[in-house]
């Protein structure tokens, strides 16, 4: 079985977080960059799947520079080999635009499975695993908090607000998974040490039309520096703090 297991690079979540000045853009090189969260749980759940069905794990993302060291993460955990989609004219991908070119990417890799995660940190949209399954044609089984292979299909339970959903469809497939899905490993010293040796390929965009921020199908017209906090009442209670406590609840229309 050869999975792909798409990882991105994202701020670290306890980062001040600010759009560049110059295109209006999450502005990236500002803070530390991690590999988003949720696609930890990506990694791990293709690793298993590969230790109990054998096959091989490739770590794919699409990103800056910096977005190697994500790939190296995964390489780490224990994925086989990594993909870096690195181009410039990706910059200020939408969704839209990076599952074109994720899609691109990955229709000739011959994966078995393509694993996400549910969504990534710094966007919160949960639209890219649809995407790509959509246009490449295959069958997307989504927020799935167990996944098992048996021959030529995957079963997944899929979260819904009233439990779970049984979906099962024919590989290949795109499958994005939940956080509760798995507990993802820690990098060894000895997984360390080896994913020094594991190729890493950088690849340009297939079709850069389709991507960067002349692409995109939303945009960032105007923005302004979130206002500071303002300071908080006090009240000193003498013998009347809890009239003076509803006299403020009330000017400010909370009862």
């Amino acid at each position: 079985m050869k999975i792909a297991v798409c990882v991105k690079q994202v701020p670290d979540t306890w980062a001040e977080k600010k759009l560049s000045d110059s295109d209006k853009t999450l502005d990236r090189a500002s803070v530390d960059g991690v590999m988003n969260e949720l696609d930890e749980y990506a990694v791990e759940e293709a690793l298993l799947l590969t230790e109990a069905h054998g096959g091989e794990v490739v770590a794919v993302s699409m990103g800056p520079d910096k977005a190697e060291e994500t790939v190296r993460k995964a390489l780490q955990m224990g994925a086989d080999s990594g993909v870096h989609v690195l181009d410039d004219s990706l910059h200020g991908s939408d969704a839209i635009g990076t599952a074109k070119t994720l899609a691109a990417v990955l229709a000739d890799g011959g994966y078995d499975l393509i694993i996400f995660g549910s969504e990534s940190t710094d966007a919160r949209m949960s639209v890219v695993p649809a995407m790509v399954a959509e246009i490449m044609g295959a069958p997307q089984l989504t927020f799935a908090n167990k996944v098992s292979v048996d021959g030529d299909t995957v079963q997944i339970q899929r979260i819904t607000d009233y439990g779970y959903d049984e979906v099962e469809a024919s590989l290949p497939a795109v499958v994005s998974v939940v956080e509760k899905i798995n507990e993802p490993r820690y990098p060894s010293f000895k997984g360390i040490m080896a994913a020094k040796k594991k190729p890493l390929d950088a690849v340009g965009a297939p079709d850069a039309s389709v991507g960067g921020l002349p692409a995109a199908w939303s945009e960032v017209v105007e923005f302004a520096a979130r206002p500071p906090k303002a300071a908080g009442v006090k009240i000193e209670d003498e013998g009347n703090g809890a009239g003076k406590i509803a006299e403020y609840l009330i000017e400010q229309k909370f009862i």
